[in-house]
């Protein structure tokens, strides 16, 4: 966890934005949005899952590699949230304009993918620039939901591969994670509340 703050930045030291291996991976990831789109659209659905599963677990290894060899930095805590957002949106996005998968991802889900998104990065840059400061750590539910909208693509993906259709399933799953998506994004609403509050903006 940490706090964040224009004054907080201009006097952070140089190496907190130093590329670390764990900032490798991260950019990595970045990179491969756009490949793995292209690959979507071009029907190489094949390519686009190896992708995809190659960009979901360097975003636990990255993580978890900056913890243990205490290789965290300012650069690479903005930028990790960041590459997560960046696939999770434009993997969906892509989906909903592609009707070669089992099942086709409503245009609905999308938007409400992308206005939790939009609200929170605007809610967070909102904080950071008006209050003293602002703790930065996403939470366990937060967690929950980006895990789960990866596991949903990765499903989608499978189901393409084995010639699956599962209806049942979709909508079930489907139905979680938008359950998820809306109660997560109370939540974070909660808490940036409480900071706007707490900080004397009433």
């Amino acid at each position: 966890m940490r706090r964040f703050s224009l004054v907080h930045l201009s006097k952070l030291h140089p190496r907190e934005f130093r590329i670390t291996f764990p900032t490798v991976i991260t950019l990595v990831r970045i990179f491969l949005v756009p490949c793995i789109v292209s690959a979507m659209l071009l029907g190489a659905w094949g390519v686009a899952y190896v992708l995809f599963i190659t960009a979901s677990v360097s975003d636990m290894l990255d993580g978890a590699i900056a913890r243990i060899f205490k290789q965290k930095t300012f650069l690479g805590a903005c930028l990790d949230p960041l590459a997560d957002k960046l696939l999770l949106v434009s993997c969906f996005a892509t989906l909903a304009c592609t009707y070669s998968l089992p099942f086709h991802v409503p245009f609905w889900f999308v938007g409400l993918v992308l206005f939790r998104e939009l609200i929170l990065i605007i809610g967070f840059f909102y904080l950071f620039t008006s209050q003293e400061g602002v703790d930065v750590h996403p939470t366990y539910l937060g967690k929950i939901t980006a895990a789960s909208q990866m596991l949903f693509i990765t499903w989608l993906f499978t189901c393409y591969f084995y010639g699956w259709s599962p209806e049942r399933v979709y909508y079930i799953a489907l139905s979680v994670i938008v359950g998820l998506i809306v109660v997560s994004f109370f939540q974070y609403a909660r808490i940036g509340w409480r900071l706007y509050y707490k900080n004397g903006s009433l």
